[in-house]
C-alpha cells in the first residue's frame, strides 16, 4: 500500500459534479438500472455522513449515506463508495466506511444497510440480512444484502419494505 497524504472532508452540494464523474468512471451507465440508485432517487444525501477523499485538489473517492427506511425503522444506505480506479487497494474505501459509520453513529443512527459483498465489508461491521427478512423495491442478491448495527440489537424486530425516506 502507498502511503498518500489523504485528506476527508464531508461531502457539499458544491462536490456533486465531480462525485458524478467520478461515478461514471467507476461504474459507468449501467449504475442506474441498480435497486440501491432506485432508493437513493429523489432522497438527498445526508451531507454530514458523507464523504470525499481528495489526495491534494484531486478527488480520488467518495461515500454518501442516505436515510431510508426498513420497515418502519429508521436507517442508512450505504454507498455509493466510488474510489477512482488508480487509487484503488490502497485502504480508501475503507477509510471512507469507517469516517461515514463514526459519523452516523456520534449523530445517533442505530442502522446501516448497503449492497455489496461480504467478504469486503463483513470486516467493518456488517453481517447478511437473513434472506426474506427485508424486501428490496428491485432485483438483489440476497447474499449481498448487509446490515451494520451501529447499536447492538438494533436490528432484532426489523422487517419489512427498504423504501427511501421521503
Amino acid at each position: 500500500m502507498t502511503d498518500l497524504s489523504l485528506a476527508l472532508s464531508p461531502e457539499t452540494p458544491a462536490d456533486a459534479p465531480v462525485v458524478e464523474k467520478l461515478a461514471e468512471r467507476a461504474f459507468g451507465p449501467g449504475r442506474f438500472a441498480r435497486t440501491a440508485y432506485r432508493l437513493r432517487e429523489g432522497v438527498a444525501p445526508d451531507y454530514a455522513l458523507s464523504f470525499v477523499a481528495r489526495v491534494g485538489t484531486l478527488v480520488v473517492g467518495a461515500n454518501r449515506m442516505t436515510p431510508l427506511r426498513l420497515g418502519d425503522a429508521p436507517a442508512l444506505l450505504l454507498g455509493p463508495l466510488i474510489v477512482d480506479p488508480m487509487f484503488r487497494s490502497r485502504g480508501i474505501g475503507r477509510t471512507l466506511i469507517g469516517r461515514s459509520l463514526d459519523a452516523a453513529r456520534a449523530a445517533g443512527h442505530r442502522l446501516v444497510l448497503l449492497v455489496g459483498d461480504a467478504p469486503y465489508y463483513g470486516p467493518l461491521g456488517f453481517k447478511r440480512v437473513p434472506h426474506g427478512r427485508l424486501v428490496m423495491p428491485g432485483p438483489v442478491d440476497p447474499a449481498r444484502l448487509l446490515v451494520s448495527e451501529l447499536v447492538d440489537g438494533a436490528f432484532e424486530g426489523v422487517g419489512g419494505a427498504v423504501a427511501g425516506a421521503r
